[in-house]
């Protein structure tokens, strides 16, 4: 018997419906989206989630491309679209005003999935979380992403669970938004914030401390460190300096009230100094910390590159969330997906596959003929020369 809230098929795949099952059981829980007027929703909310899904794990590039989609392709119409087609006008109307919540809902539960299903990587060294902030490119009718004079950005604000490689808490903001004010509002006590030179703030060393927060963040060089305390390093390694310091000067106000930890390493000639209060690593084991730092950069760069979520479907803030959450959604599914059944973390090569062999099964079940499959590729390889 189907699922409940899955249709009977016959153009359905067993690939695909393995790769949204973790979302079949969340279903369930999440807040009902009612309408907001007498007339009933011409999209719930999951043919809203799935349709947002199909858009990021096919690579569209944008709205018109996958209401045509919904409409031409006979399994997005049968298996993804609502039951009736979906028109332009309702298609964005949906996104751009309702299903934030239930997305939010059905993210917050496949995080807490995917740290049951994936390994932690680096447990010995705690609860590492990067932060980081990533510009949106907008157009300028959307004036509330506020940047430059002739230029619209928004700005994700995103902490990362490195140890399972995942996406965590996020924050939306315009594109001129500063970025420390959210290690705070992004990490739990008991987490360690990772970051660059860009959040560098002694007092924001001093308020994590107090909140049972840890940081691991990259400072100036230039940063004035008054020593109180050094501990011993091992000629020949990559770590020059460990000791406690008091940092900054009372001349500009930015002195510290207690000491940090700095830590500086040496890698192919460029110097690194981490300021921490985690003393319960060694020195290498910081300059370990920071290195995985740029699991975060890896992580945008392939959401962007390979699932498409900077390519706007909506123009309003709450628009830009729903898609946001979305392509999370989408990442979080295809992280679960890959572990599951290749044991492994998610990867372009992974995702490929999972493509090819949802088409195969179409091909088999008789749902497209074979001349459909060949257009397809051959788009899809002028899509990737462009």
């Amino acid at each position: 018997m189907p699922h409940p809230f899955l249709p009977y098929s016959k153009h359905s795949s067993p690939s695909f419906n393995k790769l949204y099952r973790p979302v079949e059981k969340i279903l369930p829980k999440t807040p009902v989206l009612e309408s907001k007027g007498d007339r009933p929703l011409k999209m719930t909310f999951e043919d809203q989630l799935k349709a947002l899904i199909f858009y990021h794990l096919e690579e569209h590039s944008s709205g018109r491309e996958l209401l045509q989609v919904l409409k031409q392709d006979d399994f997005a119409r049968q298996y993804i679209a609502p039951k009736d087609g979906i028109e332009k006008s309702s298609f964005f109307e949906a996104i751009n005003t309702r299903g934030l919540e239930q997305l939010q809902f059905v993210y917050h539960s496949l995080c807490r999935e995917a740290k049951i299903v994936l390994p932690d990587r680096y447990a010995h060294l705690g609860n590492l979380f990067a932060i980081d902030g990533s510009l949106i490119d907008a157009v300028l009718s959307m004036t509330w992403a506020d940047y430059r004079k002739d230029s619209k950005k928004a700005k994700l604000h995103l902490g990362f669970d490195i140890n399972r490689g995942i996406p965590s808490k996020l924050h939306l903001t315009d594109g001129k938004a500063g970025e420390r004010p959210f290690v705070s509002q992004i990490l739990d006590p008991g987490q360690t914030g990772v970051c660059d030179r860009g959040y560098q703030d002694h007092d924001l060393f001093i308020s994590l401390q107090i909140e049972g927060k840890s940081f691991i963040i990259r400072i100036k060089a230039g940063t004035t460190k008054t020593m109180v305390r050094q501990y011993d390093v091992q000629p020949g390694d990559i770590v020059f300096y460990d000791a406690e310091v008091i940092l900054g000067t009372n001349q500009n106000n930015t002195l510290t009230q207690t000491p940090v930890r700095v830590v500086g390493y040496r890698v192919s000639g460029v110097d690194y100094w981490i300021a921490t209060d985690r003393r319960d690593l060694t020195a290498e084991q910081v300059a370990d910390a920071y290195k995985l730092r740029w699991e975060i950069e890896s992580f945008f760069a392939w959401w962007k590159r390979h699932l498409k979520v900077y390519h706007l479907i909506a123009r309003s803030r709450y628009g830009l969330m729903v898609q946001i959450y979305a392509g999370l959604i989408t990442y979080l599914l295809l992280t679960i997906y890959c572990q599951k059944v290749h044991k492994e973390r998610v990867s372009i090569k992974r995702v490929r596959e999972l493509r090819i062999q949802i088409q195969n099964e179409l091909r088999q079940s008789g749902c497209y003929p074979d001349d459909y499959f060949l257009k397809k590729q051959n788009h899809a390889r002028l899509h990737a020369k462009t």
